[in-house]
């Protein structure tokens, strides 16, 4: 018993040292204090740091060290003797040559944004297995790059070089390349032979160099079979490049260079090229057919060139009206001639294409033989003789068609001359509308000068009557869908249609009786009668009305002098004065005669006299007393009235 037990704690205490000494044997380095470390991932980006920190952990996959200080001295030779990193972010740093001392097995390098000039075979042999280096913002050069310095680096596929100093495509980059940017350059020529084996190149991006066409060579793009890209925006290229690889071209973006003509055959073979831009060219028209052999494409953008809409151009009209719906084609607005400026190519019809019809037109040459030693007398120069095709008033019965093929038109308008002022304009639509704009223009007015009507049109309507309008002038009229019921429509353009109104003669006809007429336009007119009747009527009302006013004011006159107002006059011996002041005092006389008695009599009756006041206006006093009370025997109240004490004794 006592041995069963002793056996089983002998085997505890192995499995406890056991699991006590596992850690030690399994334990990794420590992270770096100045970094963060996390399953992997070595963070010690953005701390101002001027050289790799020692002591990553041996199972670190990706080291994130940009935006520091970072310079070539200050990258450890135990660096690469991290043989899992795959991943080295670098960029924003001070390296102003190509780092070494890189870990053997990283596949994907970012040294963007640093001061690298130099690119040698000796920092690139030890990565190998390298499949993407990011080489941007950097000051490289053509001669700083050392011959076969990328020989060894056979899994390459994308090589970013943009915004650096290169003059030319560098030699001996790898076959694998499969991206390649060199954008915002300073590149002026590409031979023949530094892309030649570039064959598995898909994308090409030279935008914002110096190439012209003198630059490229004319094969210089055949080889890459595999290229589905190829942008040369902002160069200076006077023509589009040819012997382009028609086997997989699918986008191939041209715009703002000098173009101002393309060749025929340019777009040859490129029957899988969907997106073509040209924008910010200077084309005024194209060759017939250049656009034959894109049997697949789908974006074509021409904004921002002067097309000129002559006579060459009227193949792209037809060429745009035979499109699928499918096809989306941006910026083939006329800018000359001047009155088809601001229009849709594909909506002009054939007289403003001002092609000369060779049936309408008969010449007449009168030649003399002149003898090849011998120069043409004066007067003997063949003379042609043009004869002029009628010109023929607009037919009222004429419904004016649009020339677009009704297959493909979401809207046919018809139009009809009603009268000098009316045109009656009706439409078929292909997909239900819920409104339409209406638009009209006289012609040879600028829409700038706010000469262009609009109106909306519910969906259910399919007629209107423009009227108002000027006789015999030419007008433009366009409908475009405002919503077709959640259908999407590839091509907003307006659907336009030209008419003209009626000439003014042919509603108001000249006859003799009407020549006559406007000779003599007052000979039997009742005008001068009127006027005479008129006249005299208004000098009658003016005689009666001078006469009433007259009669008014004279006895208005008469009448104010009768009823003027008399406030009653009495006679002078009816009053007398009384008092030492005018006007103070007046007293009534109620008998024949009066006699003065003193005041202070006291047999004379008070009621034998009645005292009347007159009483100033604006309530002043009658009585101004310039003295003090104390100095006066007598009194005054501010009334004016004596006080009754003072009156009588």
């Amino acid at each position: 018993m006592i041995s069963v037990t002793w056996s089983i704690f002998l085997v505890w205490t192995k499995i406890g040292l056991l699991l006590d000494m596992a850690p030690c044997s399994v334990s990794a380095k420590p992270c770096p204090s100045v970094c963060r470390c996390d399953v992997g991932f070595i963070y010690c980006n953005d701390r101002d740091l001027t050289s790799i920190p020692t002591g990553i952990p041996e199972d670190a996959t990706t080291l994130f060290l940009q935006n520091n200080q970072i310079n070539n001295a200050g990258i450890p030779s135990e660096l690469k003797n991290l043989l899992r990193v795959e991943r080295i972010y670098l960029y924003h740093n001070s390296l102003d040559e190509f780092p070494t001392n890189l870990p053997k097995y990283v596949k994907e390098l970012h040294l963007q944004e640093n001061n690298i000039r130099t690119i040698t075979y000796d920092s690139l042999s030890q990565i190998p297995y390298l499949e993407e280096l990011h080489l941007d913002d950097n000051s490289v050069s053509a001669v700083s790059i050392e011959d076969g310095a990328f020989r060894d680096n056979v899994y390459l596929r994308l090589l970013f070089l943009s915004r650096n100093h290169l003059s030319t495509i560098p030699w001996g980059l790898p076959k694998t390349i499969e991206e390649l940017r060199l954008d915002d350059n300073r590149i002026s020529t590409i031979s023949e032979l530094s892309l030649q084996d570039l064959t598995n190149l898909k994308r090409l991006v030279l935008d914002g160099n110096l190439l012209n066409n003198h630059g490229l060579g004319d094969k210089v793009f055949m080889n890459l079979v595999n290229l589905t890209e190829l942008s040369l925006v902002r160069n200076s290229l006077t023509a589009a490049p040819v012997n382009l690889p028609g086997t997989n071209l699918r986008k191939l973006y041209l715009q703002e260079n000098h173009i101002n003509h393309v060749p025929p055959n340019a777009f040859s073979y490129l029957r899988q090229l969907y997106r073509l831009d040209m924008s910010n060219n200077n084309l005024s028209n194209l060759p017939q057919g250049v656009f034959d052999d894109l049997d697949n494409i789908t974006q074509l953008f021409l904004r921002n060139n002067p097309w000129h809409c002559g006579c060459k151009m009227k193949w792209v009209r037809d060429w745009l009206q035979s499109l699928p719906l499918k096809v989306n084609v941006r910026g083939l607005m006329c800018q000359a001639p001047e009155k088809v400026r601001g229009m849709a190519i594909k909506d002009l019809n054939a007289e403003l294409f001002d092609c000369k019809d060779d049936g309408m037109i008969s010449t007449i040459q009168i030649t003399t033989a002149v003898p090849n030693t011998l120069y043409p007398a004066q007067g003997h120069w063949p003379v042609s003789v043009t004869k002029q095709p009628d010109i023929k008033t607009p037919n009222l019965n004429k419904n004016y068609r649009t020339t677009a093929s009704p297959v493909r038109k979401i809207i046919t308008i018809f139009v009809k001359s009603v009268s000098t002022e009316t045109i009656h304009i009706s439409w078929k639509v292909a997909l239900p509308m819920t409104a339409l704009r209406l638009s009209w223009l006289k012609m040879g007015h600028s829409p700038a000068f706010g000469s262009i009507t609009e109106t909306i049109v519910t969906g259910d309507r399919n007629d209107y009557l423009l009227t108002a309008l000027e006789p015999e002038s030419p007008y433009r009229v366009c409908m475009v869908p405002m919503e077709t019921s959640n259908i999407y429509l590839s091509d907003e353009t307006p659907e336009c249609i030209e008419t003209e109104t009626a000439p003014l003669k042919m509603y108001n006809p000249t006859t003799t009786l009407n020549r006559e007429q406007e000779k003599e336009p007052y000979k039997n007119s009742s005008l001068p009668l009127a006027a005479i009747i008129g006249g005299a009527v208004a000098l009658v009302a003016i005689a009666l009305l001078a006469l009433v006013c007259w009669y008014v004011h004279r006895n208005g006159s008469l009448f104010s002098r009768n009823c003027a107002y008399s406030k009653g006059r009495r006679r002078k011996d009816d009053y007398a004065e009384a008092g030492t002041k005018k006007d103070n005092s007046i007293l009534e006389i109620r008998e024949t005669s009066f006699q003065m008695i003193p005041i202070t009599n006291d047999q004379v009756s008070k009621e034998e006299f009645v005292i009347h006041t007159i009483f100033p206006p604006n309530g002043m006093n009658l009585y101004k007393n310039s003295h003090s009370e104390s100095s006066s025997n007598r009194s005054y109240r501010d009334s004016g009235i004596p006080d009754s004490d003072h009156s009588h004794s």
